[in-house]
């Protein structure tokens, strides 16, 4: 049995910061790509930002230069720093990861941007 679970949302301000976290635990053989998702109220999930098992990372162009995936690899955890934050950055945000070459979704973490 393998888990994911994200830690570190909460409120913040406009122009705030906020890390989340996605630890993955249970019996891992390997992790390829993690990702971090994101859904608005009414809206579609849609892809924030993902780091492969190499380091590669790629962003959604509505997150670009204000946030940073990175992992660990020895800790099977990714991180999301996510800086200048914006109103429509509020959303729940999910983390997603390809355990065992199966997919495996985080129980979200609500990040709430506003003044």
């Amino acid at each position: 049995q393998v888990q994911l679970v994200e830690s570190g949302g909460g409120w913040v301000q406009p122009g705030g910061s906020l890390r989340l976290s996605c630890a993955a635990s249970g019996t891992i053989f390997r992790i390829t790509a993690m990702d971090w998702y994101r859904q608005a109220p009414g809206q579609e999930r849609e892809l924030v930002a993902r780091v492969t098992s190499d380091g590669i990372t790629r962003y959604a162009d509505s997150v670009q230069g204000r946030f940073t995936v990175s992992r660990s690899n020895a800790k099977n955890t990714a991180y999301l720093q996510m800086n200048s934050l914006k109103p429509e950055d509020t959303a729940v945000y999910y983390c997603h990861a390809v355990i065992n070459d199966s997919n495996s979704w985080g129980q979200g973490t609500q990040v709430t941007v506003s003044s």
